[in-house]
């Protein structure tokens, strides 16, 4: 295994979902303490403060991406307790368990067809998977589709990612379709301040109709 400041660039650098996964398996035990001490990683707890600005606390609340639970820390501290968990890796999931937050947990990726029901979620947060080598932008459909109308959805995306790879195609196509309405977008800021200050993100807040 590399060192930990060479990981992101590794994972970014996956090629598929199987090797993807592979390696937020590998990455799995690691993680949170490489995130916290190389990074100062602040995306999760970012997300969670403008959620909870729009999201009532009894919510039943897919955390799609959730790897080893970060966000469903901060999401529990801000007093939601309705969590369900869904990553690609299952050494990030088996991580995330060991916190007791989450009610379900389910191994599936983002950028096909959910094995989830229609308006099956109140809300859905999705925090550092819109980012290089990751989830791509027509996961959306499959977000709104199984957010409840009236429902949110609050993700992180890269901001350097938002007109070259789709994305912003994909949340205007939606928003003229009517499928959902911008609610709240932050401003830009370093998600990685510490390990990699040219990266930014924006937190998004859509509706769904």
């Amino acid at each position: 295994m590399q060192e930990s400041h060479k990981r992101v660039q590794w994972v970014y650098e996956s090629t598929s979902d199987k090797e993807l996964e592979d390696r937020y398996d590998q990455w799995a035990v690691d993680y949170d303490n490489d995130l916290a001490a190389e990074f100062a990683w602040n995306a999760p707890q970012n997300a969670a403060d403008v959620f909870a600005k729009h999201v009532d606390k009894s919510a039943h609340v897919l955390d799609a991406g959730a790897g080893t639970g970060l966000v469903g820390e901060c999401l529990v501290k801000a007093g939601y307790n309705d969590l369900v968990a869904m990553d690609l890796s299952q050494g990030m999931l088996d991580e995330a368990k060991s916190k007791n937050i989450y009610n379900a947990f389910h191994q599936m990726a983002l950028g096909g067809a959910l094995d989830f029901a229609t308006d099956e979620f109140d809300a859905v947060i999705s925090v550092g998977v819109f980012t290089q080598g990751h989830a791509p932008a027509k996961s959306f459909d499959e977000l709104a589709r199984i957010t409840k109308p009236g429902g949110l959805i609050v993700f992180s995306l890269r901001v350097d990612m938002y007109e070259p790879d789709g994305f912003k195609e994909q949340q205007t196509g939606m928003e003229e379709a009517g499928v959902w309405q911008l609610a709240e977008m932050t401003d830009e800021f370093q998600p990685l301040p510490k390990g990699e200050p040219e990266v930014w993100h924006r937190i998004w807040v859509y509706r769904v109709n």
